[in-house]
């Protein structure tokens, strides 16, 4: 089965502390790379864990608060002083377009690069984006401005060949495609060989969702229903639940029954306050609701679909 894996370039809330970076994330499907959220110091974080912009061609931002998005344009600028030509897509709220536009027309004057800049506006999850490896849903969160969860779904995968029958069956280089999409063969004496004794299935489709600042919202649980990964952030512990209705973020105990909702393989919680200098206290209080969770720390990389573990 192709990796596909999730790596945490930031976890922190708000501001860059000494402890934890502000929201960033790469989603990596067999070396195809997918940025989620750039804030700021994440093209730093980016080189530090062995990414390369030539394998970046797609970014999404949940939301215009700095610390999601503060990033981006210097990320941008780099990309231009490493002579960048490969065109890049920015998947990005509505309200943010006139300004992030203006920020390009600023400081990239001279990009030799396109940059397609491409605005999320909708009231119920609504498909923005596919290719070969993906297809990803964008749905409203329950923020202080407009702000966006992803769901990504992998794009269902092709048979696989049976290698033995490859030489059994003098099958040919150019005869493998239609094989895999499933077709039979026919061999040289013509006989007609079934797709079902040449192939397996195809694997499985795994998929992850990001969600965002945002109040819990139990809406989403059909949507997400079996979920193999979630990132859900969990900005407050225990006892600061005034303060997560107050700023329309999330306890660790409430992203925790979201999950337990949705019967997620796995839980990542992430976006921590600065007012917590260790996180253990949430996952102790959220495991008691979902046991299969683990906290995001800059470089952690997790397997989507990877088999329950259970982090305590």
């Amino acid at each position: 089965m192709v990796e596909l894996s999730v790596t945490i370039l930031g976890c922190g809330s708000a501001k860059p502390t000494l402890r934890h970076h502000t929201s960033s994330q790469i989603v990596n499907r067999h070396g195809n790379l997918y940025m989620i959220d750039c804030g700021e110091g994440t093209q730093r974080q980016f080189q530090k864990f062995g990414f390369h912009n030539s394998q970046l061609e797609n970014i999404f931002i949940s939301h215009a608060h700095g610390d999601h998005c503060l990033g981006l344009i210097g990320f941008l600028s780099s990309m231009s002083l490493d002579s960048r030509r490969k065109a890049i897509n920015l998947y990005i709220p509505a309200n943010f377009e006139q300004i992030l536009k203006a920020q390009i027309d600023f400081f990239l004057p001279h990009a030799e690069f396109e940059i397609h800049v491409h605005p999320i506006e909708c009231k119920a999850p609504t498909q923005i984006f596919s290719d070969n490896n993906f297809v990803v849903t964008a749905f409203p969160l329950n923020h202080r401005v407009p702000c966006y969860g992803f769901l990504f779904q992998e794009q269902h995968g092709t048979r696989h060949i049976k290698p033995e029958c490859i030489g059994q069956y003098g099958i040919s280089y150019d005869k493998i495609e239609p094989i895999q999409h499933g077709g039979d063969f026919t061999t040289a004496d013509g006989q007609v060989i079934p797709n079902a004794e040449l192939t397996t299935p195809p694997s499985p489709t795994r998929r992850y969702a990001y969600i965002s600042d945002t109040r819990p919202m139990m809406e989403y649980t059909e949507l997400l229903q079996d979920i193999d990964l979630l990132y859900h952030e969990a900005t407050y512990c225990e006892g600061d639940e005034e303060l997560a209705c107050q700023y329309n973020h999330s306890t660790a105990s409430e992203a925790a029954e979201f999950a337990q909702k949705c019967g997620a393989g796995k839980l990542l919680l992430g976006h921590f306050s600065s007012r917590y200098n260790d996180e253990t206290c949430l996952l102790e209080l959220a495991v008691r609701h979902f046991p299969h969770i683990m906290l995001a720390n800059e470089g952690v990389t997790v397997k989507v679909g990877e088999k329950n573990i259970m982090y305590i």
